[in-house]
């Protein structure tokens, strides 16, 4: 007897960076945000080390094993100098190449491009885009995000600094439908929630 369409989920899910890269020209890519519960990644003051707890860390550095290459802004390279590696028992080896979104010098072994669209001269089957605000929500406007991980942490901030920006939508009509949940539990203490893109002709 032969069965079809069995684990059809997952094979999409392996295969989603292929498909990508194939069917638009650009990896697949992933927005991670890690936040507190009113929506920031950071103090007023820039600080942000650590709003989520060891058990969301680790599963994040397991997310960068399985990624191809690793996004953040240049600002967020000069601000915090980040090794955007993987610090797994062994999986170190697994770290993504390194990319950063902006203009001027990068340090040693990173890559740069100019804008969200040039992912597409990456060659690469997925991308995690990690960050800061103005870069998500540069993906977003562009409508480059494929799949949000979002890690919130049981912590209020209050006047910090929020995970995004402006992200072009006109009106509030125009949210939804936009994403659809596709995973979600709890990592130690903080909630982890995965969203996959809904595309235009099924919104």
């Amino acid at each position: 007897m032969v069965e079809r369409d069995a684990m059809a989920t997952e094979a999409r899910a392996g295969l989603a960076g292929f498909v990508t890269r194939m069917t638009k020209g650009r990896p697949h890519v992933t927005l991670k945000l890690a936040t507190s519960l009113d929506g920031c990644i950071a103090m007023a003051d820039g600080s942000s080390r650590w709003i989520t707890g060891e058990a969301a860390r680790a599963h994040a550095h397991l997310e960068r094993a399985r990624s191809d290459a690793i996004l953040v802004g240049a600002g967020t390279v000069r601000a915090d100098a980040p090794r955007l590696d993987v610090r797994l028992s062994g999986l170190e080896s697994r770290s993504p190449r390194r990319i950063m979104l902006g203009s001027g010098d990068a340090p040693e072994g990173w890559e740069v491009i100019r804008t969200p669209q040039d992912i597409a001269s990456l060659d690469c089957n997925s991308l995690i885009v990690e960050g800061g605000a103005m870069t998500a929500s540069a993906f977003l406007r562009a409508g480059l995000v494929d799949r949000l991980m979002l890690y919130r942490a049981p912590v209020l901030i209050g006047d910090g600094k929020p995970c995004l920006g402006n992200i072009g939508l006109a009106d509030l009509a125009a949210a939804h439908g936009s994403w659809q949940l596709s995973d979600t539990r709890m990592l130690g203490n903080n909630r982890f929630e995965v969203y996959e893109a809904i595309p235009c002709s099924q919104a």
